[in-house]
């Protein structure tokens, strides 16, 4: 994720999850607000009720690969805050890959 930096702080979430807007699907919820900055930021939230820590870091893990495979073609200055829901615990890549480009297209970020 050359171009990206990460939502790290709670404050930062809370902001994107309270003034920006959502879309969601089956496996997630993607909030995107403006950020007026070059890049973008992207923060992931998996809850336990996902499951345990190894089903959570690895829904993470395909949420960050699905999102660097298709960053090029996103618009710059946003924050994006992606939360997994429960179902999302035994998803394939595929599915996953295309779930996040489904919510992201219907945010029209995509260049």
């Amino acid at each position: 994720m050359k171009n990206t930096l990460k939502l790290r702080k709670n404050s930062e979430f809370q902001n994107v999850y309270k003034n920006g807007r959502s879309k969601a699907n089956r496996y997630l919820v993607v909030y995107i607000l403006e950020n007026n900055l070059p890049c973008n930021r992207l923060g992931i939230s998996v809850s336990k009720k996902v499951g345990n820590s190894v089903i959570r870091h690895r829904v993470k893990r395909l949420l960050k690969e699905s999102y660097r495979l298709q960053e090029k073609m996103f618009n710059s200055g946003l924050d994006i805050a992606v939360v997994a829901r429960g179902s999302a615990s035994s998803v394939s890549f595929k599915e996953m890959d295309s779930a996040l480009s489904h919510l992201l297209k219907l945010h029209k970020v995509m260049k």
